[in-house]
């Protein structure tokens, strides 16, 4: 880990009073599943999906805990790449309402990150934002300043591919290499 790095984590880790961020726990699901619902933003998966998601991703996600409870206010799921494992790819970013506009989907992002490249290497991240999303554009790009990297852009997905009804496009965002 170089110097700037043990900074970013030092950082990470002097979280606002009362919050923690650590790896997700399959009773953690139902509330995940709640914050995604509530985000009115996000595509809402089945509750079955985020138990499993904190039962098998555990490792490439985290959650942010209030203290004392240890309640989940918000979290960030992602995965490695199968054919690219030093790419993590993330899925979905949510905070609870309570928490919002505070920078803890900022503080998120950057602990996971940290703690994956630690752990697995990780060069570069991908994520997918639809058009017109600000909060997520605004979350990636300023992700993509803080680590020194570059953002490319391209429509993954057209809305023509999505099955079940209007869809907007999924612009795919890569970001890296890495340097913080």
């Amino acid at each position: 880990m170089t110097a700037a790095q043990a900074d970013l984590q030092a950082e990470i880790l002097e979280m606002r009073k009362g919050l923690r961020i650590d790896r997700p726990e399959t009773a953690d699901g139902a509330a995940l599943w709640r914050i995604a619902k509530d985000s009115g933003e996000l595509d809402l998966n089945s509750s079955y999906s985020y138990l499993l998601w904190c039962r098998d991703f555990a490792g490439t996600s985290a959650v942010a805990r209030a203290e004392p409870d240890g309640r989940p206010v918000g979290f960030v799921t992602a995965y490695l790449r199968p054919d690219h494992p030093r790419t993590l790819l993330v899925w979905q970013v949510a905070v609870d309402a309570s928490h919002r506009g505070r920078g803890l989907a900022a503080q998120l992002l950057d602990a996971l990150t940290a703690r994956v490249r630690a752990e697995h290497g990780v060069t570069r991240i991908e994520t997918t934002i639809t058009p017109g999303n600000t909060a997520s554009e605004r979350l990636f790009t300023s992700y993509a300043r803080r680590h020194g990297a570059d953002v490319e852009r391209e429509v993954l997905f057209e809305t023509s591919q999505f099955p079940d009804g209007p869809h907007n496009p999924e612009v795919l965002y890569r970001i890296g290499p890495l340097s913080v």
